[in-house]
């Protein structure tokens, strides 16, 4: 995600800044930008692309002296990667500055109510809202003025803001995106991450869900959101500059395993409007839902294997025939495309090259085509007709992980929508879809704190040749990302297959000790599942089992069971799939592999 960088103190600011928001590049970003007070003025620069290209504009921070400053590196969310777009955000006359993390999800309203109310916007994005309102509520006291607006935005932010008259402070705020200060001899900071200001201070508090914060050049003060004062307790960082980018995790990977709650969270909430689905960016009207006849799936690597499970939830809750194809297949296979027929591309970056050629043919063809994708900006996003961000951020371990929970979500979100739409469900089992759609976040974080239990498994099978997964329905849609979690970190023969296909050649690869995963979490497939892992463990397998809690009957044929929280089962793939993705990481870890950057594999497949 983004990352933000404050400064105030002894110093000038502009450099401390640069260094700062260098030391968060790891965290991916598209452009960049500042506003330094003068002394008389707040100066922004803004520039699209890499940190170098604000470096060079501002000759290492030395055309915009002052002594306080905040900065941004922006992954854009809302608005399409340009110098506009860029943070920071200001109102028309430059005294109040913005920069922000996260989310404001009733942006569109806010911004209604501020257009009627005579205000003008230039950029696209959500957090120039922020500071027309500020500039509207503002009464010469900045912590008043703080509050009225933060009791009035719904969603997820970290902000760093000046107020010109107040030169000698920047204010903080805190909801659901992380914010640290810290403090040194020579100033004080904010920062996204700890990383950004290692080389200055290792003293850092971390800001509290609804904190505020206002920094001065020695202090700083500490407030709630009904305006008292509280104390808060310095913590010592003693992590070394590469363990602090990882958030003190070993890997980038398992760090953004850590980050699915979140990530499912960011994708899911802004869509979650009372007791309805909203996707504003769709651009999907109820008649052109209710005119689809047919889906056509097109997605390559882990983005295919969520749109395998996307193909289950839409044809099972929507009642659409949908059809998933590898990219590389549906580009060369020319397709036949009925009319009514939509296509769904599916991709992290929105470059891949295979994705990004079958989505050209679908539209050659005159067929409208949704992209699913994460990077705002990219080619997908661009060309598509219709298109649903997964605000997953970043991803910087090249298998994926979140982008992948992301992607699960956004086909959950279609498929309910698609359904209630088209009056497949009624509105009892929208309420029961969508409640279990809100309880996903925190049994993901149920099932990651659950790690020890399955490090302890995955150490048994460190020296392991072969490993086979296997399930039905949807259960096998997990099988097959869980599969490739497995060989594309730990290098070990791993392969994915529908249960019921075993007789019919690969049960001849079972052989004594060989590890069988079982996926089990459709109630109506139970018994079949089990009579396939009576059918493996005959012939000498060992049986590791991923089910529902309450499913019992199946501890009698496996070896070892893992349990995933009650859900409906067009859901169980958000649950299933974690202890799989820690099962391959483990392994990895064991042997030794290089988990972030396996070998042969790339983060975006942008070529043939």
């Amino acid at each position: 995600m983004c990352g933000i960088v404050g400064y105030i103190g002894k110093k000038q600011a502009a450099p401390v800044i640069l260094d700062g928001l260098a030391r968060l590049e790891y965290r991916g970003y598209d452009s960049a930008g500042m506003a330094v007070f003068d002394g008389e003025k707040v100066n922004v620069t803004k520039a699209v692309g890499r940190l170098k290209v604000l470096e060079e504009l501002t000759h290492g921070g030395e055309t915009m002296p002052g002594l306080a400053g905040i900065g941004h590196t922006r992954w854009a969310t809302h608005g399409a990667p340009n110098d506009v777009n860029s943070h920071p955000h200001f109102n028309k006359g430059k005294t109040i500055t913005v920069v922000h993390n996260g989310i404001i999800e009733n942006y569109i309203s806010l911004r209604n109510k501020l257009t009627k109310k005579g205000y003008s916007f230039v950029s696209e994005t959500d957090t120039e809202v922020a500071a027309q309102m500020l500039d509207y509520y503002y009464n010469g006291n900045p912590l008043e003025t703080i509050l009225k607006v933060l009791h009035r935005i719904e969603g997820s932010y970290a902000l760093g803001i000046m107020f010109a008259d107040h030169p000698g402070e920047i204010f903080a705020a805190r909801k659901g995106s992380p914010l640290i200060v810290g403090q040194s001899s020579d100033g004080c900071f904010i920062a996204s991450d700890v990383p950004a200001i290692l080389r200055y201070t290792r003293k850092v508090y971390f800001v509290d869900e609804q904190e505020i914060v206002r920094l001065e050049a020695d202090h700083m003060h500490f407030y709630t959101m009904d305006e008292e004062e509280i104390e808060k307790e310095a913590t010592t960082i003693d992590w070394d500059a590469n363990a602090a980018e990882k958030a003190g995790y070993e890997h980038f990977m398992l760090k953004e395993m850590y980050e699915q709650p979140k990530t499912v969270t960011d994708t899911l909430t802004p869509r979650l409007k009372k007791d309805r689905i909203e996707i504003e960016e769709l651009g999907l009207g109820d008649e052109e839902i209710r005119q689809i006849r047919k889906i056509h799936i097109v997605a390559c690597g882990s983005a295919y294997h969520a749109g395998v499970t996307g193909k289950y939830v839409l044809e099972g809750l929507a009642r659409i025939p949908v059809e998933v194809d590898l990219a590389s297949e549906f580009r060369y296979r020319n397709p036949i495309l009925e009319e009514g027929a939509m296509v769904i591309a599916v991709s992290q970056s929105g470059e891949t090259a295979d994705t990004l050629a079958a989505m050209r043919e679908a539209k050659l063809k005159g067929f409208q085509v949704l992209g699913i994708v994460n990077v705002v900006g990219s080619s997908i996003a661009r060309e598509a007709d219709h298109v649903m961000y997964t605000w997953a951020g970043p991803e910087i371990a090249v298998a994926t992980t979140k982008a992948y929970s992301a992607q699960l979500i956004a086909f959950y979100l279609l498929a309910v929508k698609f359904a209630f739409v088209r009056e497949t469900i009624d509105d009892t089992m929208y309420r029961l879809l969508l409640r279990d759609l809100r309880r996903l976040p925190d049994q993901i974080e149920l099932l990651l704190n659950s790690k020890e239990k399955i490090q302890h498994f995955a150490n048994r099978y460190i020296g392991a040749r072969d490993v086979f997964f296997i399930g039905r329905g949807i259960d096998y849609a997990i099988s097959l990302e869980g599969s490739l979690k497995l060989k594309e970190i730990s290098y070990i023969h791993s392969e994915a297959y529908a249960a019921g296909e075993l007789k019919h050649g690969t049960i001849s690869l079972i052989e004594e000790g060989t590890l069988v995963a079982a996926v089990s979490t459709q109630p109506a497939l139970y018994q079949k599942t089990i009579s396939n892992m009576v059918e493996v463990r005959a012939r000498g397998a060992f049986l590791l089992a991923v089910t529902n809690v309450g499913n019992r009957e199946i501890e009698k044929v496996s070896d070892y069971t893992i349990y995933i929280p009650e859900t409906n089962p067009f859901f169980t793939n958000s649950l299933a799939i974690i202890p799989l993705q820690l099962f391959g990481y483990y392994v990895a870890v064991g042997k030794g592999c290089d988990v972030d950057k396996p070998r042969n594999l790339a983060k975006s497949v942008t070529v043939e």
